[in-house]
């Protein structure tokens, strides 16, 4: 029997496909001298605390000495980090992304005193200041924000004390981060000729949209004997993760889980339901859906390991890294020539890590910021990769036009709109291909994709919203937060979004386990609000043109300058209705007709 295929060293992979860090810094040693220069900075804070009602110069050089530290602490997590995650098992980056974060942790415990000290100052002082001093007017929108926290601060004492428990509040996703993707290993798969075949996190997915079922199934077998042999280590870790998210909530004197999350980022709790609530009476379209690949894969019984398994036979659609950039490039033309040549100059100047190697963090992201972002790939030469591609660049630029555009204070956008830059993208390339794509198998292919990113992003990532959101309220009424209840929940929230035509075989149960978005509190509904923002956005770009070009870039350019609710509307989207929702399920089943015409054609 054939060995199967090993995971190259980091050492072996091509330098021009692997990121260049020494862009933030040129040398660890580097890095160690710039962190003993921020902390001596950050002991500067302390030197403000007391006086903040002194006068306006007392905090117009605590906010400055803030942007400074910000953009220093930014360079530092971003280079350690990312050194971290290209090999998980180097411990010397593992030791100095602990020393960042516990250092970033002091300086949170040390700047604890300036919301209280801002909230008991006097009615007007704060007015008073920004007349005395015009340079504070830059912070306005800032202090606001602060201000309207009044009701969920707490004292100077008080908050000191929440501060330093940050370093253990990460740990939860720490040992989750280091157990999935330093530790875990998985059985080789056995295709229908009984070749083995790597299951790694980067290899699972492909794996599972082979045309081989046997492959697909001893995949999904693989991967969920090791997740189910470790279930109740990850349970306690998700436990822990829910605990300290209650703490900060009933600390904080906000009436649950959800509304402390989502009032972070100015996002009424509204949308998160009423996104669930739209997709619930949007489910027989899904079902309509499951139907058409039932037929389609010509299977008696449609299994969870069946849902990415192309539904148009013998074609295997691969691509290069070179291919696809210049497919990304085409796709985003419509943007203008500014957003096109940003793309190009991160494709030229190494900002990407391409390739999957022996430790590297699974997935896909996009991280840092200075002096330009960074992209995390695994690619494989799918068109789900070529996706990934213009997806991560998405954020990529969408963060580079930010902190170009906007002062230090405001260039962080929220995690609301995060995704929407990044699934715009992804819009764009679908429709790219579609217009240019003239084989009808293929064009039945990018149809199956495209119905795919409506089942991944908008109703598997509203399905897993609703299992944050229940599993929140589990640890709100002090229930037992063990392997078997996650299992019970996760099982039932798969039938009723999968319907009556999937086999939701036992092992799906322990999905949740797998899924590390659970640890970054409420973040994976932004991908279904944000797909739908994007259909619509997209849309405009492709019919108006020039205008929605202009307001699209007003609002990539925005950061978090304004509330994320009226930079979108800026844009031409309003997320407070459900309308964008609904009118992106309407397109999908649009797009279930069109592949069912398709294919009987064919």
């Amino acid at each position: 029997m054939a060995e199967a295929k090993k995971l190259p060293l980091r050492s072996e992979i091509p330098e021009e496909y692997t990121w260049d860090l020494t862009h933030i810094f040129p040398t660890d040693e580097a890095w160690q001298a710039a962190l003993e220069e921020t902390k001596e900075a950050t002991k500067q804070v302390t030197a403000y605390q007391g006086h903040l009602a002194d006068g306006a110069d007392q905090l117009l050089g605590l906010l400055r000495l803030e942007d400074q530290l910000s953009a220093a602490y930014r360079r530092l997590y971003t280079y350690a980090h990312q050194k971290m995650d290209q090999d998980t098992t180097v411990s010397t980056y593992q030791a100095m992304t602990a020393q960042i974060t516990t250092q970033f942790m002091d300086w949170g415990a040390a700047s604890a005193f300036k919301v209280p000290e801002l909230l008991s100052l006097p009615e007007g002082t704060l007015e008073r200041y920004f007349q005395e001093e015009p340079q504070l007017e830059l912070y306005r929108l800032s202090l606001e924000r602060i201000l309207r926290k009044k009701a969920h601060t707490l004292s100077d004492s008080e908050e000191r004390l929440l501060a330093l428990t940050g370093e253990m509040q990460n740990a939860p996703s720490e040992i989750y981060s280091n157990l999935t993707n330093a530790d875990l290993t998985f059985p080789d798969a056995l295709d229908s000729q009984g070749e083995p075949h790597a299951v790694t996190h980067g290899s699972f997915v492909p794996l599972l949209q082979s045309h081989d079922r046997t492959l697909r199934k001893s995949a999904f077998e693989s991967l969920y004997s090791v997740y189910g042999t470790y279930q109740n280590t990850i349970a306690a870790t998700m436990a822990a993760q829910l605990r300290q998210l209650r703490f900060n909530a009933t600390a904080r004197n906000y009436p649950d889980l959800l509304t402390a999350s989502l009032e972070e980022t100015e996002v009424p709790t509204q949308v998160y339901t009423n996104l669930i609530e739209a997709v619930h009476n949007n489910l027989d379209k899904f079902y309509r859906y499951t139907d058409l690949r039932k037929r389609l894969l010509g299977v008696d019984e449609l299994h969870m390991y069946d849902m990415y398994a192309p539904m148009v036979k013998d074609l295997t659609w691969t691509f290069t890294f070179e291919e696809a950039k210049a497919l990304c490039l085409e796709a985003v033309r419509p943007l203008g020539e500014q957003y096109v040549a940003l793309m190009k100059e991160g494709f030229a100047n190494r900002w990407i890590d391409v390739y999957e190697n022996r430790g590297k963090c699974s997935g896909g992201y996009s991280s840092g910021g200075d002096p330009h972002p960074y992209v995390l790939l695994n690619f494989q030469g799918t068109l789900s990769d070529v996706f990934t591609l213009v997806h991560e660049m998405g954020h990529s630029l969408h963060t580079y036009l930010s902190r170009q555009n906007q002062p230090t204070v405001y260039s962080n956008y929220v995690i609301f709109v995060a995704e929407v830059a990044s699934t715009c993208n992804e819009a764009l390339l679908m429709q790219y291909l579609l217009n240019t794509t003239t084989d009808k198998r293929k064009r039945a292919y990018l149809l199956n994709y495209f119905l795919e990113q409506f089942r991944g992003t908008l109703y598997r990532q509203t399905m897993f919203a609703e299992f944050e959101l229940e599993i929140g309220h589990m640890a709100e009424r002090g229930e037992g937060l063990t392997a078997e209840a996650f299992n019970q929940l996760y099982g039932r929230l798969n039938q009723l979004y999968f319907g009556p035509n999937v086999i939701s075989d036992p092992q799906i149960s322990l999905e949740w386990a797998r899924i590390p978005h659970f640890y970054l509190n409420y973040y994976v509904y932004q991908y279904a609000t944000g797909y739908s923002a994007a259909i619509a956005l997209s849309t405009r770009i492709l019919q108006e043109g020039e205008p929605a070009v202009q307001d699209y870039l007003h609002f990539l350019s925005g950061g978090c300058s304004q509330d994320p609710i009226s930079l979108l509307k800026g844009a031409g989207v309003d997320m407070t209705t459900p309308r964008p929702v609904n009118q992106a399920l309407e397109l999908f089943g649009q797009l279930i007709d069109q592949m069912d015409a398709l294919m009987q054609e064919m």
